[in-house]
């Protein structure tokens, strides 16, 4: 998500750090800023906005010192501003850290450090930490390693955390779910969030595994885990050129965005749920009971996770749900009033369509919450309250972690609001959030090689069709929507969706032995229902590719070709789904020879009626 590079060397920090983010802006950030020290003092600067915002401040007035960290932020806690921005700084001035990630009970730790006396100058959650890490120096005698150390056993969250002292020259790093990685040099050290910030300096890179902690001299670097003991790390030779590192080795931003599912969930979902109370925490201001119904109002990728949505708040909030393409809207005429809650959705924030029917909701009195993906968006700065996703930049035009971020957050939405409304009751509720929480493991098993080279060879066996069909029910028939687009959106082959129960009225007189037909069924109450829709695709001769559960062996039996992804909870398994219906659809376009990043006549936000 952010951007992190740090260097300690015989260079200017201040060139290297610049140069580093600058590889580093096609991840999306809202701001920007450096630490350097020098000799016995610390500076810091930094700037809201594009990074040359702060290179103009530093050409004015450089900063001089041969250690440096530096970061470019993509808002989560606190409105993208100078004040926000990090690097973030101790009360005395001597410990600098910047931060990905999530800090998920920063609240409380907030709360206690504002009892002991720490005075608090953002509204992140990145800087409880550096106040934190302020404590644990004292205890440890001085030792940073040990403080850092210290300070991150309090920690529950998501994080990349870069640590220096004015005191020390050295950097300290440790990573929980937030990429990192170093470059080595000779007499130097570098860091960074991603490989392109380092390739101008170095091919030498140390991959840091999930707990692992760092401490880099002008010589080395020692890894340990975070009880202290030391871990053996390779270096590795990275022979990519810049845009192959952007991508992470990746051939596609779309197949990078794909693996990075589960970090992305894991963004969204933390400090959300609470296993320890069963409740959901979604820092919304709306009240819950005054809904009388809700209207969800999107465009594209982002429809059909609504559309997922309208079955998980009827099913678990018992509210009337309708759900509206945001270009219709405000031409019907639509039934509001104060009593509706009007639900926006757009990964951009700046989705023309779905803008403008938001001032149409407003206008008639609705209650309006934005499930967005851009802090400091158009639509964040006019719906009353905001769900972000975090899912992070996302540069492929076709939507994928935006996508099952977005089905995520809905799914936390129609938990929190069944559990305020009482139509959840606590160990259904339970039952369900840890479910949630399960959603990151699940998508990273089912991105495991041997599934994906499974898909892969289902894909170029029906790469030639020229139509596909796509069918799911219950909670599952929007997947069968958002698998069919996005076939379209990358390979331009034709395909439609449907209810599966629909089938039979209309769409099976297109069946025959030329037609995909793929079928979601996946564990569910409607299982047995699916299967005889499949039995009518067979009776057609319809070439049948089932996505089945882990385990049903004896479903299989009913496809030509089957899928099979991790059992899941009903109420989550679109998540799951979605990501084998992604990777049919990559694989497809890939043997077609389409830029699959770049489809034609398509834009990543559409800002034009």
């Amino acid at each position: 998500m952010c951007g992190i590079v740090g260097y300690i060397g015989t260079r200017q920090a201040q060139d290297v750090l610049i140069s580093g983010l600058s590889k580093l802006e096609y991840r999306g950030y809202d701001s920007a800023g450096v630490a350097i020290r020098d000799g016995g003092h610390i500076s810091v600067e930094k700037k809201a906005g594009k990074l040359a915002n702060l290179a103009t401040v530093l050409e004015q007035r450089p900063l001089h010192g041969t250690l440096g960290i530096g970061h470019t932020r993509w808002a989560t806690h606190g409105l993208p501003n100078d004040t926000n921005a990090h690097p973030h700084a101790s009360e005395d001035g001597k410990i600098v850290i910047i931060h990905n990630g999530i800090i998920e009970n920063y609240l409380p730790l907030k709360e206690a450090l504002l009892k002991r006396g720490h005075k608090f100058s953002s509204e992140t959650d990145s800087e409880v930490l550096v106040h934190l890490i302020e404590e644990k120096y004292q205890q440890a005698g001085g030792d940073l390693y040990e403080a850092v150390r210290l300070a991150l056993g309090d920690v529950r969250g998501a994080y990349g955390i870069v640590v220096t002292h004015v005191d020390h020259r050295e950097i300290v790093a440790a990573r929980t779910v937030s990429p990192m990685v170093m470059g080595v040099g000779e007499g130097e050290m570098f860091l960074a969030s991603d490989v392109p910030a380092l390739l101008p300096y170095t091919r030498e890179m140390v991959f840091l595994h999930d707990g692992d902690m760092v401490v880099l001299h002008d010589d080395g670097f020692k890894v340990t885990d975070l009880k202290g003991n030391e871990v053996r790390r390779e270096i590795e030779h990275i022979d990519w050129d810049a845009e192959a590192a952007e991508k992470g080795g990746y051939d596609s931003y779309m197949m990078k965005e794909i693996y990075e599912q589960p970090n992305a969930l894991t963004n969204t979902l933390i400090g959300r749920l609470h296993d320890d109370t069963g409740q959901v925490n979604l820092d919304i201001n709306l009240d819950p009971a005054s809904f009388k119904r809700i209207s969800i109002i999107a465009c594209g990728t982002a429809f059909y996770a609504g559309m997922v949505g309208e079955y998980l708040i009827e099913q678990l909030a018992r509210i009337p749900v309708d759900i509206d393409v945001a270009s219709e809207y405000r031409y019907r005429n639509p039934l509001v009033s104060e009593n509706t809650l009007a639900i926006v959705m757009s990964q951009s924030g700046e989705t023309i369509d779905t803008l403008e029917a938001l001032r149409e909701a407003k206008k008639y009195g609705a209650k309006t919450l934005g499930i967005i993906n851009a802090k400091g968006s158009s639509m964040t700065r006019e719906v009353d309250d905001t769900l972000y996703i975090h899912a992070g930049p996302e540069i492929g035009v076709a939507s994928t972690k935006a996508y099952t971020s977005m089905v995520s957050a809905m799914l936390m939405l129609a938990l929190w609001l069944g559990r305020a409304r009482g139509t959840l009751d606590e160990t259904a509720g339970r039952k369900l959030l840890h479910s949630a929480r399960e959603l990151p493991r699940l998508v990273e098993a089912a991105l495991e090689p041997e599934r994906v080279e499974n898909i892969r060879a289902i894909a170029e066996k029906y790469a030639d069709s020229r139509d596909f069909l796509f069918l799911g029910r219950g909670v599952n028939s929007p997947t069968a929507y958002e698998g069919a687009l996005k076939l379209k959106e990358i390979s331009y082959i034709h395909a439609e969706a449907y209810a599966a129960g629909e089938m039979k009225h209309g769409p099976i007189a297109l069946i025959d032995e030329h037609m995909p037909v793929v079928v979601i069924a996946t564990e569910s109450k409607l299982l047995e229902k699916t299967i005889s829709n499949v039995q009518e695709v067979r009776a057609r001769k319809g070439r049948v590719i089932l996505l089945l559960s882990d385990g049903d062996t004896e479903n299989a039996r009913y496809g030509d070709d089957v899928i099979y992804v991790p059992r899941a909870d009903e109420m989550v398994s679109p998540v799951v789904n979605a990501v084998a219906l992604q990777l049919l659809s990559i694989f497809i376009a890939q043997k077609l020879g389409k830029d699959v990043d770049k489809p034609r006549n398509l834009a990543k936000a559409v800002t034009v009626e």
